[in-house]
């Protein structure tokens, strides 16, 4: 099968064509014939080691977790899928080695779901990771009805998805953080944009009014915009971030993506219902896949960026 491999850590040119040995299924697992690969920030921290500490890594490595095709063939074991659906899923496993930038992936069943007829393959590769991000995330710090939510980095691919799902679980506003450019967007989608800057504190208590604070902060920025989060919110347990664990020293919580197969069905739920859209600013192909690191590295990306294969 063709890939995109790596035989070292480093920058994006370590990102290589190459021609691999097609996947062998377990029992319990579903060779995917993947037609797309959501590109993530955890995408570019594998490609340059910074994840070596965490979990193995062993080359030749193949990146990338956020796949979406149609399935090839079944293990004995697996119930719930058989050649010929259209899936999507979120593809961690407990080392790095064998990744979405593939045109085959041996897929765990708890990963996938049945991809909605009414989302192109494009959409359903850029779903599953950032969309069970925001879903556990939010639910991690109990966001209901009646809530105030801020997040920050809102039009981003994380933030996008959760500006909507936050509604969706029933928060009655959403303010999100972002560029000037990306302020009409975040309107498109429900949210009330507020720009960075200096000025965010006082910028998102004029917004909100009253008290001045918010019920949830989630944050996808770390830094700064993390710090300044106690100042806005009237818990510091609601405060929830998916890439700063300094969020523990104030008293909020860390949050990092579970592949759920229910969480993944309440995702395909609500965005084949087109409640939950996935913005997908650009696509390559797969040969183009240090292009893609290259884009998003340079932190301006609206939404998603998606290889197809």
């Amino acid at each position: 099968m063709r890939a995109i491999a790596q035989d070292e850590f480093g920058d994006p040119e370590v990102l290589r064509p190459v021609e691999l040995p097609d996947p062998v299924i377990g029992p319990d697992q579903v060779l995917v014939e993947v037609r797309a690969a959501g590109v993530n920030p955890v995408d570019l921290l594998v490609r340059a080691g910074r994840l070596a500490g965490v979990v193995p890594h062993h080359f030749p490595l193949v990146p990338g977790w956020d796949v979406a095709g149609v399935v090839r063939a079944v293990g004995p074991a697996v119930d719930g899928f058989a050649a010929g659906d259209e899936v999507f899923g979120y593809q961690r496993q407990d080392h790095v080695q064998h990744g979405a930038y593939a045109e085959l992936i041996a897929a765990t069943e708890r990963g996938l779901a049945h991809k909605p007829a009414s989302l192109s393959f494009e959409q359903a590769g850029g779903l599953a990771l950032t969309g069970l991000t925001a879903l556990q995330s939010l639910r991690k710090v109990g966001v209901g009805p009646g809530d105030v939510v801020l997040v920050h980095a809102a039009a981003g691919g994380v933030g996008h998805l959760a500006v909507q799902v936050a509604r969706l679980l029933g928060a009655s506003r959403v303010i999100g953080t972002a560029s000037p450019r990306n302020h009409g967007f975040l309107r498109s989608l429900g949210a009330e944009p507020v720009a960075y800057g200096d000025a965010l504190v006082d910028n998102v208590a004029e917004l909100v009014g009253g008290d001045g604070e918010v019920d949830v902060v989630f944050d996808c920025v770390g830094g700064a915009a993390l710090n300044d989060s106690p100042a806005l919110v009237r818990d510091n347990s609601r405060i929830v971030s998916i890439v700063d664990t300094n969020v523990l020293e104030l008293g909020g919580r860390y949050a990092y993506a579970k592949p759920v197969p229910e969480d993944l069905r309440w995702l395909a739920g609500h965005a084949g219902a087109g409640e939950l859209v996935v913005e997908v600013q650009r696509t390559f192909p797969l040969e183009r896949a240090a292009e893609a690191h290259r884009l998003l590295e340079g932190r301006h990306v609206r939404g998603k960026v998606v290889l197809t294969v």
